[in-house]
């Protein structure tokens, strides 16, 4: 189950404790929402720990210094070709 998952069960267990007055017999909804709503929470600490397990670190690459070549110019012409 991913992280969409998890948020639709913690949004279906809140609608179902708070914002509903239906009475099914033997069914309490008010303690199915408060279930879903607990799996969905440990859902989002199991998801969160398992995608932060996964991040890698890479090292920053060193950066490379090269030397300034110094090209000599002659009447504003190089090798001749004019660049």
């Amino acid at each position: 189950m991913g992280l969409g998952g998890c948020i639709i069960l913690i949004a279906v267990g809140a609608i179902l404790t708070f914002a509903t007055d239906w009475h099914m017999q033997g069914v309490n909804l008010d303690v199915v929402g408060l279930i879903l709503m607990a799996v969905g929470i440990i859902g989002v600490a199991t998801f969160s720990s398992i995608a932060r397990r996964r991040r890698v670190m890479v090292p920053p690459a060193a950066t490379v210094v090269e030397e300034e070549r110094h090209h000599h110019h002659r009447d504003g012409y190089t090798d001749g070709y004019g660049v």
